[in-house]
This record gives C-alpha cells, sequence and structure tokens, in this order.
C-alpha cells in the first residue's frame, strides 16, 4: 500500500522537475521572476519575497527580495526550511499571520532560521494545472493579511503563472521545431501547432504584461492628470486600441479626464455628460453598471441611433468598450477603450481588461482623494497669507510662489501687523513686526503647523511689550516644547521702528535659523545680517533667543525670503546667493512689485522644487513729506 500512495507523489514529482526545467529556471537569479519579488514587497509592503519552485530535495528562488545570506546567494532552501512545499502538495493558498502561535508551525526551522512571523503563499501553476511552487510574501512582524493584500497577491500569482506557462510553451514550440526536421510527414501539422502555441503564449504574455504594469504604473500615481497620462501608453501590448479615454463621476455628471498633453476633440467638444443620456455606451455603462461592448457602426446605430453613430466617426474608431471603474466604495467612472478597426473582444482579453479596469479605479479614487486634500491644503495655505497691512509710513510688497509640484503643500508664510501705538516714539507713527518663515514639511500638516506657529507668533508678540522679537521667539519655543505640536522650521521674526523726529528708523530682528535678511542702503550697497540662533524645533526645549539692531537710514530696503528661491537641487546655494544680492543691488530702486517679480523671474525660473516666499519692505527716503 505504501509504495502504490507513493506512485503518483513520484510522477508528480518528475513533472514538476521536467516542467520548471523547461522553463529555464534553476538557483540563479532572473530577472523577470526578481520582478515579481520587488512587485510583491511592494505592494504588500514586506520585507522578504520570493518565487519559489519545488525540486525533489530543495526549493529554488530565481526571484527574491530581502532574504538574508547565506540563502539569497545560494538561492536555494532545503526542503525542511520550506512553507512553500505545503502550497504544492495542497495546491492551495497558505496564509498564516504567526507561526509562532500556531501549533503546527511553532517548531518548523524556518521561524528560527529565516525569522519568518508571518507568510502568505499562493500556488504557482503550468498550463495543466500542476503546481510547481508559490510565490509568497514573508513578513518578520506578525500580521494580519487583508483580503486587498490576499487579492493583489493571488492577481500577481496569476501573472507570474502565466509567464511560467510562456516559457514553458516556449520550449515545447522548439521542441515542435525539432520535430519538423525528422517527421517531414507531420511537418505542417507541427509547424501550425507552433505557430498556434506561440500566438497563445504571446497573447498571455501580453494580457500579464498589461496586468504587471497596471499594477506598477498606477500604484505610483498622485493625480487625475498623472492617471490619464499613464493610460495612453498602458494599452498598447492588448488589442492594440486606438484609443483609450476616463471618464469620472461626479455629482450630477460624468465628466471626459482630457489628456494633458493633447486632448482629442471629443474630449473638449463633450467635458461633461448627463449620467441618464441614454444615447452613449459609455453612460449606459456607468447607469446599469456593467461592461457596455459595440462591435462596430452598424451596431452603435441599432442601440444607440445616429447621434452616437457621428460621435464614433468623429472618435476615428469603429469597435467601442467601456468598463466601470469599480473603487472601495463607490463606481469611479467608465474607462473606454476604441480600436479604429473592427475588433473582437474575446472571453481572456475581456477578463484581462476588466482586472486591469480595478487597478485604474484605484488609481482614480487615490487621484480624487489625493487631489481635494490639495485643493483643500492649499485654500488653506492662502487664506492664512494674509493681506499686508495699509502705512503711509513705510512701503510693504509680498510674493508667493508655490513648488512646480502642485501636490506639493508647503508650510512657507509671510506676516505683517501694526504694534499699538503706544509704542510708537512719536505717538503716532506706529511700530511694525514682519516675519518670514518656513515649516518642515510639505503637506497638509506643514500648512496647519504653519498657520498655528503664526498665530501663535502673533499672539506671544502682543502679549510681551515692548514687543521684543527676541522675548517672542522665546516664548514661542516655551509654548511649542509643551504643546503636542510636531513643530520644526526657521524663521525671521523683526521689528521696525521709526526714529523720533528724523526719517531714520530702526531695526530690531531675531533669526531662527533662516537664511540671512538683505538690506540695501540708498547708495545700492547689500548687506548680509548673518546673525541668528538655532532654528525653531519642540525637541530642543525652551530657548533663550538674541536680537540684534542695525540703523535704517532713509530709504532702505529690507528683503526677507525663504529658501526655496536660493535652494536648488544640482545648484550652488551660495552662487544663488551672491545673484539675488547683484539683483537686490542693480534694482532696489524699482518699485517694491517690479523689485520681488524681477528677482522672482531670475532665481525662480524654471518654476522652483519648493514654496518661495520675499517680503520687502522699504522706509521713506529723504524728501518725501512725512504724515503727521
Amino acid at each position: 500500500m505504501q509504495e502504490q500512495g507513493r506512485e503518483p507523489e513520484v510522477t508528480s514529482l518528475n513533472a514538476r522537475q521536467r516542467a520548471v526545467h523547461r522553463a529555464g529556471l534553476t538557483a540563479a537569479s532572473d530577472t523577470g521572476m526578481d520582478r515579481f519579488a520587488r512587485l510583491v514587497s511592494r505592494m504588500l509592503h514586506v520585507p522578504v519575497a520570493f518565487v519559489s519552485l519545488v525540486e525533489e530535495d530543495r526549493q529554488i528562488l530565481p526571484g527574491l527580495i530581502g532574504l538574508a545570506e547565506p540563502w539569497a546567494g545560494r538561492r536555494a532552501l532545503p526542503l525542511s526550511h520550506s512553507l512553500c512545499r505545503h502550497v504544492v502538495a495542497s495546491g492551495r493558498p497558505l496564509v498564516v499571520s504567526d507561526p509562532r502561535a500556531d501549533e503546527w508551525f511553532a517548531t518548523h526551522p524556518a521561524v528560527a532560521d529565516l525569522g519568518v512571523a508571518a507568510y502568505a503563499g499562493m500556488p504557482l501553476a503550468d498550463a495543466e494545472g500542476l503546481v510547481l511552487g508559490s510565490l509568497c510574501a514573508i513578513d518578520h512582524q506578525p500580521r494580519a493579511w487583508g483580503p486587498g493584500e490576499l487579492s493583489d497577491l493571488e492577481d500577481l500569482a496569476a501573472a507570474c503563472s502565466a509567464e511560467l506557462c510562456l516559457r514553458i510553451l516556449s520550449a515545447q514550440s522548439r521542441s515542435a521545431q525539432q520535430v519538423l526536421e525528422t517527421a517531414r510527414g507531420a511537418a505542417e501539422h507541427a509547424r501550425r501547432d507552433a505557430r498556434r502555441l506561440e500566438q497563445e503564449a504571446q497573447a498571455g504574455l501580453g494580457h500579464a504584461e498589461l496586468l504587471l504594469r497596471a499594477s506598477e504604473e498606477l500604484a505610483q500615481t498622485s493625480g487625475l492628470d498623472d492617471v490619464r497620462r499613464r493610460l495612453r501608453d498602458l494599452f498598447g501590448g492588448v488589442g492594440k486600441p486606438s484609443y483609450v479615454g476616463l471618464l469620472v463621476a461626479g455629482k450630477d455628471d460624468l465628466r471626459w479626464v482630457p489628456d494633458p498633453d493633447g486632448a482629442r476633440a471629443v474630449e473638449r467638444e463633450l467635458l461633461t455628460l448627463p449620467p441618464d443620456a441614454a444615447f452613449l455606451p459609455s453612460t449606459q455603462a456607468l447607469r446599469q453598471r456593467r461592461t457596455v461592448f459595440v462591435a462596430d457602426r452598424a451596431a452603435m446605430v441599432a442601440a444607440y441611433g445616429t447621434q452616437a453613430a457621428e460621435l464614433l466617426d468623429r472618435m476615428g474608431s469603429t469597435t467601442m468598450l467601456c468598463l466601470p471603474l469599480w473603487g472601495s466604495r463607490a463606481l469611479m467612472g467608465v474607462l473606454v477603450i476604441c480600436w479604429d478597426e473592427r475588433h473582437q473582444v474575446g472571453v481572456t482579453e475581456r477578463a484581462t481588461l476588466t482586472a486591469a479596469s480595478g487597478y485604474i479605479a484605484q488609481a482614480v479614487e487615490r487621484a480624487l482623494y489625493l487631489d481635494e486634500r490639495i485643493s483643500v491644503a492649499r485654500e488653506l495655505q492662502a487664506a492664512m497669507l494674509t493681506d499686508l497691512p495699509l502705512t503711509d509710513h513705510v512701503e510693504m510688497s509680498a510674493l508667493y510662489q508655490p513648488a512646480a509640484d502642485g501636490h506639493m503643500i508647503g508650510g512657507d508664510w509671510y506676516d505683517a501687523h501694526h504694534l499699538p501705538r503706544a509704542s510708537a516714539s512719536d505717538g503716532e507713527t506706529p511700530a511694525l513686526m514682519v516675519t518670514v518663515g518656513d515649516i518642515t514639511g510639505h503637506d497638509m500638516h506643514a500648512a496647519t503647523i504653519m498657520g498655528q506657529v503664526r498665530s501663535m507668533l502673533r499672539q506671544a508678540t502682543l502679549d510681551h511689550p515692548p514687543y521684543s522679537p527676541a522675548t517672542a521667539l522665546t516664548a514661542l519655543d516655551a509654548a511649542c516644547s509643551v504643546l503636542p505640536m510636531e513643530t520644526s522650521g526657521t524663521l525671521v521674526h523683526a521689528r521696525l521702528d521709526p526714529v523720533d523726529g528724523s526719517l531714520d528708523w530702526t531695526l530690531t530682528w531675531s533669526n531662527a535659523g533662516h537664511p540671512p535678511p538683505l538690506l540695501r542702503t540708498p547708495d545700492g550697497r547689500v548687506t548680509q545680517l548673518l546673525e541668528h540662533d538655532i532654528l525653531l524645533h519642540r525637541s530642543l526645549g525652551p530657548f533663550t533667543r538674541t536680537e540684534h539692531r542695525r540703523a535704517l537710514p532713509p530709504g532702505s530696503t529690507l528683503l526677507l525670503y525663504t529658501d526655496g528661491l536660493v535652494e536648488r537641487r544640482g545648484h550652488d546655494m551660495d552662487a544663488a546667493v551672491a545673484q539675488l544680492i547683484a539683483l537686490l543691488a542693480r534694482h532696489g530702486h524699482r518699485s517694491l512689485d517690479e523689485l520681488l517679480r524681477r528677482i522672482n523671474n531670475r532665481l525662480a525660473d524654471p518654476a522652483p522644487e519648493d514654496d518661495v516666499v520675499l517680503l520687502a519692505v522699504r522706509t521713506p527716503a529723504r524728501g518725501r513729506p512725512q504724515r503727521r
């Protein structure tokens, strides 16, 4: 009985080894298999992933990432350390959240020697359904595998199996070619078989490649424009459609997302569609929540009328396929795929396109969420960049230039406000507080912290007469060290006071690690105000700030700015500061609005990688009448 029970097992083992041999895989790195391991690691956020194929006395790892030595160098594991062999034996997925808590796996060598604290493996099979190995994800910490993670792993395993089938079929095709040389009578038949196998393999490879590219490319998208741009080339290998369009469902309409690099006329002419419009396949796909296929113009006329057929003509298309895009909670829109010649969409191709539409729906859902957050953050940031106060005593101008990447929300800000008139030495001309700062980060959190710091600094200033910049910053440091705020950044906080009975003013400032302000005197000379303290950071605790004072002759110009103006990747920051000094010296006599425009156009072109803030203040020049 024992010998009879082992015979199928031995037969299966021999068939498996032959299939692995035909696939050309050994205990060595394989580019395609390594790619699958990287995709598993990236999509499931695990440190270790590999493609495992089980042999008689070991499992080989042609694709892997994250495995420690000496196993990584050997590209093989003994069967005693193999969890994947259980997948091969059962032919089913194996999912273990914490093997150390499992009676069966607690003493398994893979737990002690490989650090396996969580395991998920999906079968890899050939065209006959024979399980050759597994595609697995491994974590060094116990984890509960989510349904979405297991679904992604299953999709990747299906694509990996298709790759294995392709290689095996290619080997079989080569064998068939050899048979042709020895059997002339069967040559034509074998040739037809070889062509059929090759076509099927190529089609399978195209579908697998589409799913792989969709999962890899669309996982990196940021906004709707980025999603639309990537769709343009994504479907080139599957049936070669002539057009791929994206419509997003709104509250009361269905709107095209135009190609940002050259939208078609239809995307401009019919920018929005009412969801109840019965004359278009796309709105029917949305309304009925199903895939809609139109084989040709005659079918379009019969089902939707001449208006829809004319639209198809303007698109230069014959066949149209519309797939609903399902997000995690709602229907996100419709994917429109067109072919310029009549195209039959088979079962396999339709299944592949439907699976790819799932990745597209996820990307659209994420893009809409990010776009909404970015819009809210931009509005919040703009609301906190208040208008400069009106004054007849000094000139002021500010400029804000957002980063080139619209998804980077910075913490840069400027502020200016008068102090109570009781603080002014002449009883009439009020002193002025000005601030420029930069909170670390490029997201909603940075914008929120910026608003809090800005308000806290105003309060700290007004609560500590005689309104010393250093005292206000010291109070801000103390508050940030106690409050639960992740505060980090730099700023310059300055006070300008008129000198009684003259056109002179006095500048008093405190610098918390910020780029040094620039002061231009009427003779055109520019000075860097280099004195500074450490940056603002809650972990540094309360810090007694210092302040510095400088006399401002009539007609002096003070320029404050953030590092986005002078700090660029691959550029010398000192050279940029020198250029800024030269621009201020050359154009400092111009109106402040014109001065800031010239500086920004020269130093922030091309568009900056970080937000840029400029704030300029000019004291009255000689000969200008003073308001009394």
